[in-house]
């Protein structure tokens, strides 16, 4: 076994990898950029080199500066995590040359399933079941548009050196193809640095299952069964599970001997997932490779009771896996959700900013909390915008959904926005709860699952009341020198009254508040507040109480009841009465990013919904589009541009 790793990764993974390493008593060396510099993975290894600037191409990317750190560190081996260079067959390359084991497969095995086209090439030899479609060296665009005729629309484009749903769109319409080919691969070379494209018959409706492998230098390899990834969000995985539902015994064996043929066939030694896309017949087709642990590796810890970094690191040390395939078994149920910093009701656009508060559910054997960031912590616009990765187990199924939706209610996020009413809502979703979920149920449910800008009930908006009155009175107490100060509601020879206002999204929410005798009555109810904890209250409206938990962040009040988180926004008179103008959207950068392409001419009439420019962000592409009928007066920025969130972009005159 190793004395001494170099973690080449950053988030959830480095601080999974830190924590097997320890409990083998190995020491860490971490890696970080500027972004990173207090990350959580820094503040656990052993010690931590810094790598370069907070963009991934300046620091994560550098696979020279990596290997350089490791040298100068005394590592022994590197390990590379998911993502960044962990599929990277020239870094795998680079280590061996430089002493160091690659805690991964051969570079021969990464180069061999890096390209996708290639890859299906090998597979077809092997005698793996493929997807129709056009995996070639010519990639001229006219030669990619003959190719998606002749297999029949729908297709799917796809990167090539891709993975993690970039670079890759369904086409529908012939007229679509030409534009959706050039975001596939702009984002694919923002991505990969790397174009190549390869298209494919797009099944409608299917199931995503990929069998975990693992071989070691002995000649084993394992199947370390299935996991249902179907609930995807532009082809990203949302939730996964394991075993798969819809799979019985005998596809499952079949499914794990097609993997292990795939691994074998190109010499594979450790850990690997083969991705199959199954249609509503059950017939099943290898899509791809991915020659790394995966995101959702824990969902297969769960149900075999292993430790898959430990097995990498003994594979990577030369030992024998450590069981055979007989000696496997499935035990009970795991559900995985990935948690983003994202806006579900905004399109899903990653929200960036300090984890104010962060809540987390009673965590133990059965319910896991994988993470690369804690409370106070930043979520920066530079990597992927996942928070953590929240993973249940349960005897069965049914349970395991039962515990997640629980895990999910006691879960609390305040400073960025968050996905976790969303994961509730799809593990909530009929679809879900009878397995019947195929890749596209997200995108055909997303008014089911997005939340409906419904307002809270009223319990919420009364308990925020109370907590505004006790937190003036709190207020109040701290200048009691002064009568004029008092927050008691006091008045001579008479009663006090007052609303109080809030905002819930797009509802403006009274409350009526009564100071009577020393004592509250909220909406005509008498009431009260009572302290049970920081943050944790026992709310009584007239006969009825009720346990509630609520945080103060700036003005407003997060309150969370039942399982449910809703924001509500104090506001006094004069606030209110400047909240309620209107006021013209703006177009401005929804988040930090880079200006890609800028598609219309300035002074050039276009309709409502027309595409102004194309920005590049968190590893996404996302449109600026006109908000009316009129035309471009001016763009503040050009192509190749670095702005920040809420600058300004495009001046524009609506018509009329």
């Amino acid at each position: 076994m190793f004395a001494r790793i170099l973690i080449a990764n950053r988030g959830e993974i480095a601080c999974r990898v830190i924590d097997t390493c320890r409990r083998l008593g190995i020491a860490t060396v971490a890696i970080y950029s500027d972004a990173d510099a207090n990350a959580r993975h820094v503040r656990l290894a052993d010690e931590a080199w810094r790598v370069g600037p907070a963009a991934a191409s300046e620091s994560y990317l550098r696979a020279d500066r990596v290997i350089e750190v490791a040298q100068q560190a005394g590592a022994e081996a590197v390990h590379p995590g998911y993502g960044f260079l962990s599929e990277n067959a020239d870094f795998a390359r680079a280590c061996a040359e430089a002493g160091l084991v690659f805690i991964g497969p051969p570079a021969e095995s990464i180069r061999a399933m890096g390209s996708k086209s290639a890859a299906k090439a090998l597979m077809q030899k092997a005698g793996v079941p493929l997807v129709p479609g056009y995996h070639g060296d010519d990639q001229r665009a006219g030669q990619l548009a003959a190719e998606a005729e002749r297999i029949g629309y729908p297709v799917m484009i796809k990167a090539s050196a891709g993975g993690g749903g970039k670079g890759m769109r369904v086409v529908r319409v012939p007229e679509e193809f030409a534009e959706v080919l050039a975001s596939c691969q702009r984002e694919s070379r923002a991505s990969f640095g790397d174009d190549r494209m390869l298209v494919e018959k797009y099944l409608e409706r299917p199931r995503h299952i990929e069998i975990q492998v693992f071989a070691d230098t002995q000649g084993h390899t394992l199947s370390l069964f299935e996991r249902d990834c179907s609930s995807q969000r532009r082809h990203q995985k949302v939730v996964e599970e394991a075993p798969a539902p819809s799979v019985d015994a005998a596809q499952r064996e079949a499914m794990g001997r097609s993997a292990c043929d795939a691994a074998q066939a190109v010499g594979y030694v450790g850990a690997g997932t083969v991705e199959f896309i199954v249609d509503s017949d059950g017939v099943y087709y290898f899509m791809e490779m991915n020659t790394r642990l995966q995101v959702e590796h824990p969902i297969t810890e769960m149900i075999t009771g292993l430790d898959l970094v430990e097995w990498q690191l003994r594979v990577a040390a030369g030992e024998p896996l450590p069981r055979t395939q007989d000696g496997l078994t499935i035990k009970g149920h795991a559900i995985e959700v990935r948690v983003y910093a994202e806006t579900p009701d905004n399109g899903f656009l990653p929200s960036v900013g300090r984890l104010a508060h962060l809540a987390l559910p009673a965590l133990g054997p059965d319910v896991r909390w994988d993470s690369g960031v804690a409370q106070g912590d930043q979520i920066t616009p530079y990597y992927d915008p996942m928070i953590a990765k929240l993973i249940v187990h349960a005897h069965d199924r049914v349970a395991a959904i039962a515990r997640m939706r629980i895990a999910l209610g006691e879960l609390e996020i305040i400073g960025v926005g968050h996905n976790v009413d969303f994961l509730a809502c799809l593990i909530d979703h009929p679809a879900f709860r009878d397995a019947s979920v195929d890749t596209g149920l997200i995108e055909r449910d997303m008014q089911f699952l997005v939340a409906s800008g419904q307002a809270p009930p009223a319990p919420v908006a009364q308990a925020a009341a109370l907590a505004q009155l006790a937190s003036e009175r709190r207020a109040s107490a701290q200048n009691d020198d002064s009568p004029w100060a008092a927050g008691d509601g006091w008045r001579l020879n008479s009663q006090y009254s007052r609303r109080l206002n809030f905002a819930a999204g797009e509802h403006d929410i009274a409350v009526d508040v009564e100071y009577a005798d020393g004592a509250w009555r909220v909406d005509g109810l008498r009431a009260a507040l009572h302290v049970d904890g920081v943050g944790h209250y026992r709310v009584v409206l007239g006969g009825r109480q009720f346990a509630v938990h609520m945080v103060e962040h700036g003005s407003a009040w997060h309150v969370f009841l039942g399982g449910q988180h809703y924001r509500l926004d104090y506001r006094d008179a004069l606030a209110e009465a400047i909240a309620s103008e209107e006021v013209e959207s703006e177009l401005t950068a929804p988040m930090p990013g880079r200006i890609v392409s800028i598609l219309q001419e300035t002074g050039t009439p276009v309709d409502k919904g027309a595409p102004l420019l194309v920005m590049e962000a968190m590893k996404m592409e996302l449109t600026i589009a006109a908000p009316a009928n009129g035309r471009v007066t001016a763009y503040c920025c050009a192509e190749g541009d670095q702005v920040m969130d809420g600058d300004e972009l495009v001046e524009f005159e609506p018509d009329g």
